[in-house]
């Protein structure tokens, strides 16, 4: 990365354009990730923040490697890219709904260890959308990975959350929030055309498969249901 970090002269800009640059778009990547509530940022959103005065082609991908350090060294974020995950039923491709997150999209990833961004960094007053990510990534694990939309609002409906709902006291409107969850690529929908006609299902999105998270959800179940880590399948 030193090399790549000196090497700037073949863009023909100086070293305080490229701080500049690089600057901008660290602060880009936080505000935006703190207004869209962790929302996938697109790879074209921070290339035109560079493009917009620089016609290099090569200059995006060379400052958004440097805000990644940036990110890390400074701020304790891993800014990783997503490899986006496709709808199960690929041959049903033309019905397959998509959340327009581009295939090249990033997220921040805290790099602190829990127990230290716990007691520095998490927001008290955000805990409960956290809880209903959990509840909610947690039963799609346990069906397999896919549900369809009418049992997955079965199993929230048992815990008093309801598709019609839009005042619950703590999650506000319900259903928005589980869309939510599809923006920030936890999970995706999919509609399938069967017999009875077309199903809206929900599948595990990358956030969701990533290994972390889908280790730590796994040992969550395991604590909730008294078993042990090996009875658990959520694959």
């Amino acid at each position: 990365m030193s090399n790549l970090g000196d090497d700037f002269s073949q863009f023909d800009i100086s070293k305080e354009e490229k701080d500049k640059l690089v600057a901008e778009v660290v602060r880009y990547i936080l505000f935006k990730t703190h207004q869209n509530s962790g929302c996938p940022i697109k790879r074209e959103e921070l290339s035109q923040l560079v493009t917009k005065n620089y016609r290099h082609r090569s200059l995006p991908a060379y400052i958004i490697n440097e805000a990644k350090a940036k990110l890390s060294t400074i701020f304790g974020y891993e800014l990783r890219e997503l490899q986006r995950s496709r709808p199960s039923s690929t041959s049903h491709s033309r019905l397959s709904q998509q959340s327009g997150v581009d295939a090249k999209s990033y997220v921040i990833i805290s790099q602190l260890p829990a127990e230290v961004y716990k007691k520095y960094v998490e927001d008290v007053n955000t805990s409960h959308l956290t809880g209903f990510t959990f509840v909610a990534i947690s039963i799609v694990q346990l069906a397999g990975g896919k549900i369809a939309e009418d049992n997955l609002w079965h199993h929230l409906k048992r815990m008093g959350l309801h598709e019609t709902d839009e005042n619950h006291p703590v999650l506000g409107n319900v259903k928005q929030v589980l869309e939510t969850l599809v923006q920030q690529r936890y999970l995706q929908k999919d509609k399938v055309s069967g017999p009875e006609g077309t199903t809206l299902f929900y599948e595990l999105a990358e956030r969701a498969l990533d290994g972390t998270v889908s280790e730590r959800i796994k040992q969550y179940i395991s604590q909730i249901v008294k078993k042990d880590d090996a009875t658990v399948d959520i694959l």
